[in-house]
């Protein structure tokens, strides 16, 4: 991306590099699509050793940034899992970190969050499928005592299957938006591991079927979580689109590499004109898409009044320039890239995922213009 960098912030791109180079490449992410978990053994605990998981998390509860702008440091992080299409729900957790950080009772920072930066437990985001200002209908919580009954299905929760703790955003009885953090053994939560398009990701679908939880659960004040979830909404679009970009960089690079070594008629192909015009643009998109991405990002950071308009239109922009990208370099490769042994269709399926989790482009569109109340 296109952000100034210090020199701690440099540390940890070199960091956070040599930590997938050596524990998880893309050769070992392609091993491991059949596993169940898709993680490989030590892979959390090395990852909340750099720090991963605890940027947004204050100091007293094990957190801290690199560079006291914890956005900016994510998404240093978020652009090199990119470029080697990473495992592990990264987003999600640092989604759920930033929630109970900003909103969580005493007992549930204390409990969760120190666990959270060490990579003990995995955390992730039930967010509902709604398609309202904020993605929170599909769930619904009522009031019973003390009690909290939860009812409704969410699809398409990263690494539900292997999470210890859901954070469920949901609607209550008089249709305000409230959270939980619930354990994902609760009696009544059943979570169904999916098969996605990407295989190097895990999603499954959580139902709630009259799950109870208690009053304790409750993550911020009932019926009026509307700004929190419109806030962990920013934080997810703004990583999930800093990592498309890390993949549509590197697969870039893979083919404009393979355009000058390739050879046919005697010269390299990518001397030729059409596939000189095809690379340039796709370099435009891809530049494009790094300056959104920034954008996106340090607009997070600020959480000003137009953050959510910023984020909404990188969304848009990445999660369809990406795809076209990916199809243009399937056609510098021709044939080669067609096949399961190239690496061209993990990098597909993942910007493609990437473009449909947390709003897909249409629905941000839509959500500037309600922005705008056109």
């Amino acid at each position: 991306m296109e952000l100034d960098l210090s020199s701690d912030q440099d540390l940890l791109r070199g960091t956070t590099a040599r930590l997938i180079e050596s524990m998880c490449p893309l050769s070992t992410v392609r091993r491991l699509t059949e596993s169940d978990t898709g993680l490989p053994p030590g892979y959390l605990g090395a990852a909340a050793d750099v720090g991963w998981f605890a940027m947004l998390v204050p100091e007293q509860y094990g957190g801290g940034s690199v560079s006291g702008r914890g956005v900016c440091d994510l998404a240093i992080v978020a652009e090199e899992r990119g470029r080697a299409l990473q495992p592990s729900p990264f987003v999600s957790m640092n989604v759920v970190a930033a929630a109970l950080a900003a909103a969580g009772t005493p007992e549930q920072r204390a409990t969760i969050l120190p666990a959270l930066c060490r990579g003990e437990v995995i955390a992730t985001w039930a967010p509902g499928d709604g398609g309202g200002a904020v993605p929170a209908a599909s769930v619904t919580a009522t009031a019973r005592g003390d009690t909290f009954a939860l009812s409704g299905r969410v699809g398409q929760v990263e690494a539900a299957a292997l999470a210890d703790w859901l954070l469920v955003s949901a609607r209550g009885a008089r249709g305000g938006l409230v959270q939980f953090i619930v354990r994902a053994a609760t009696p009544g939560v059943t979570v169904t591991p999916l098969r996605g398009l990407d295989i190097t990701q895990r999603l499954a679908a959580v139902s709630f079927d009259d799950a109870l939880v208690p009053a304790e659960a409750v993550v911020g004040r009932p019926g009026a979580c509307d700004g929190d979830i419109e806030r962990q909404l920013h934080l997810a679009c703004a990583l999930s689109t800093v990592e498309t970009v890390g993949a549509i960089d590197a697969l870039f690079e893979l083919t404009r590499q393979y355009a000058v070594d390739r050879t046919a008629f005697g010269r390299p192909i990518g001397s030729f004109q059409a596939v000189k015009h095809q690379l340039a643009d796709m370099s435009l998109a891809l530049e494009a898409s790094k300056a959104v991405g920034a954008a996106a990002v340090n607009a997070v950071q600020a959480d000003g009044e137009d953050a959510g308009e910023i984020v909404s239109m990188a969304k848009s922009w990445v999660g369809d320039a990406g795809i076209d990208v990916a199809q243009g370099c399937a056609q510098v490769f021709a044939g080669i890239g067609y096949t399961w042994e190239h690496d061209l269709h993990l990098f597909l399926r993942r910007i493609t995922m990437n473009s449909l989790l947390f709003g897909h482009p249409d629905w941000h569109r839509e959500r500037i213009c309600r922005l705008h109340g056109v």
